[in-house]
């Protein structure tokens, strides 16, 4: 392995893996990817409803938040990718960009929705393309899957039945409605971003890929950020970078990964005696969705309780076929559910199975469970230092409902959950309601079992944002050559699930690298 590169990406999640896609694609340019997972392995990284099997696994760094103090002081589990594909390749693979409202929202030069359109139609090939909103070319496909439960088309029916306008393709010229997700897979398989981006890069001599690399500060001469020192195998290595550093962590470790380096808040620098070269606000700003799970018995036996009998497995294996194809989450909603909201501020996903607590609870039947997520936060928490040691974990505080606003949206979407569910689409399916559930109606009843039962839907973003710590080219401000390529950027969050909106910042940011070194 080469000593020196024109560009070095720590995090071979999402993000990296579209820039190592796109910068590598200059024969001219050497590229070094260090990430501290391994590649994706077998059958649970392939087949779609596998994905809850990774969770706290191998390729998860299984974080926990710090107790909540209106969760009842709970510790959250969050999971994050530790493998090549980052969170990529242990996600639901719902394809949803968000609301136009938010790019908007963000006021950002050159991130409104219309520049980024492009970069959205660059990502795929879709069904639907080419179009005015698709793209028919792109790295990874989307499929409107291959297997859909009968209680999904159920729940679709309902609700329509209780106002809401079907919609076909939540990611066209309008979010609102109620319809099947679209899905990052093809043929049936899960095609995370290292299976789109950085497995087709892989033979070109000008990319080098370090799995098991855990990175630990960034190097700089002055102000100029000139490369990583990162551990392999119990040595510590250093590697050089020409042309820039791009922190594509994620948004809990590109944060830590800075402050390491002594760009950050400097009180907290200091606390951990790390010396400050910038005092730069990272790790606040933190934004993420939170998800609810409303459950009832399915009297029908046609739920994904029971999909993993040996026949659905030689099923998949042979055709890549049948229930292992689902992604769980196989429909959901946009919706405005308070007054005076400018853009939805809830999402559904539903999901033909008990789900809940990420999928480690089981319990014996059939089930299906409707999801109020709260898609447009209020609260606000941050990411710190736990303390100098680059492996330690860091510290991760949501402040989840502190902002009344948000428990408000969550207890709404209870009550119109049961109105959907009290359709006669779920007729011949609707049991009664899971029992924790069942009963509750006052409001402060209904507040606690919120507090209990509400958990991350896998979206933070926020910490290194656009305007606060990077400039809109993507460079932290203070800094030479070191720029952060992620979630971590977005000014807000999205309404929606952020893989997809993680790739097309990746994309945006490749263009705006390669078109530095044109000039």
């Amino acid at each position: 392995m080469r000593q020196e590169y024109d560009f070095v990406i720590v995090g071979a999640g999402s993000a990296g893996c579209v820039l190592s896609h796109r910068l590598s694609a200059r024969a001219d340019l050497k590229v070094l990817l260090l990430e501290a997972g391994e590649p994706e392995q077998g059958l649970y990284h392939k087949a779609p409803a596998a994905f809850p099997k990774l969770f706290k696994g191998r390729s998860d760094w299984a974080f926990f938040t710090e107790p909540q103090p209106d969760l009842n002081g709970r510790e959250l589990y969050w999971p994050r990718g530790k493998v090549l594909g980052g969170s990529s390749s242990i996600n639901a693979m719902i394809v949803v960009r968000g609301n136009p409202h938010d790019y908007n929202d963000w006021k950002m030069p050159g991130w409104s929705f219309g520049e980024i359109l492009p970069y959205f139609k660059k990502i795929e090939t879709h069904p639907l393309g080419p179009s005015e909103y698709h793209g028919d070319r792109g790295p990874l496909h989307v499929e409107v899957r291959r297997y859909t439960n009968p209680l999904t088309y159920a729940f679709i029916e309902a609700a329509v039945a209780s106002g809401l306008e079907r919609n076909d393709d939540f990611n066209g010229p309008n979010q609102e409605g109620v319809g099947l997700f679209h899905v990052n897979q093809k043929n049936g398989a899960r095609q995370s971003a290292a299976t789109a981006y950085l497995r087709p890069a892989l033979p070109r001599p000008n990319l080098d890929v370090q799995t098991g690399a855990r990175a630990h500060r960034v190097l700089f001469e002055g102000a100029r950020a000139v490369g990583v020192e990162y551990r392999h195998h119990g040595l510590m290595w250093r590697v050089r970078a020409s042309r820039g550093v791009i922190v594509s962590s994620g948004s809990v470790q590109s944060p830590q990964l800075l402050m390491l380096s002594g760009l950050g808040p400097a009180d907290q620098l200091r606390q951990h005696q790390i010396e400050v070269r910038q005092d730069l606000p990272v790790g606040q700003n933190l934004w993420d969705h939170l998800a609810l799970p409303v459950i009832w018995h399915c009297k029908a036996p046609v739920s994904l309780d029971k999909a993993e009998t040996l026949a659905n497995v030689a099923r998949y294996l042979l055709t890549q076929g049948g229930p292992l194809v689902s992604n769980v989450a196989e429909a959901g909603a946009f919706l405005r559910i308070l007054a005076g909201a400018p853009a939805p501020d809830l999402q559904y996903h539903f999901g033909p199975a008990f789900f809940s607590n990420h999928g480690f609870d089981r319990e014996e039947g059939h089930f299906f469970t409707i999801g109020p997520t709260l898609v447009a936060p209020q609260s606000r928490g941050m990411i710190g230092l736990r303390s100098a040691d680059p492996e330690a974990a860091p510290r991760i505080q949501p402040r989840y409902l502190s902002e009344p606003h948000d428990l408000e949206v969550l207890r709404t979407g209870i009550e119109l959950a049961r109105e959907i569910a009290a359709q006669k689409a779920f007729d011949p399916y609707r049991g009664p309601p899971h029992g924790r559930q069942a009963g509750l109606q006052e409001k402060a009843e209904l507040n606690t079992y919120v507090r209990q039962y509400v958990q991350t839907l896998y979206h933070p973003t926020g910490t290194c944002s656009m305007g606060e710590v990077v400039d809109e080219r993507l460079k932290v401000y203070g800094c030479e050559n070191l720029y952060v390529v992620d979630a971590s950027v977005m000014p807000k969050v999205v309404r929606g699930n952020t893989n997809i909106p993680t790739l097309m910042v990746a994309e945006k940011a490749a263009d705006l690298l390669l078109s530095t070194e044109s000039g």
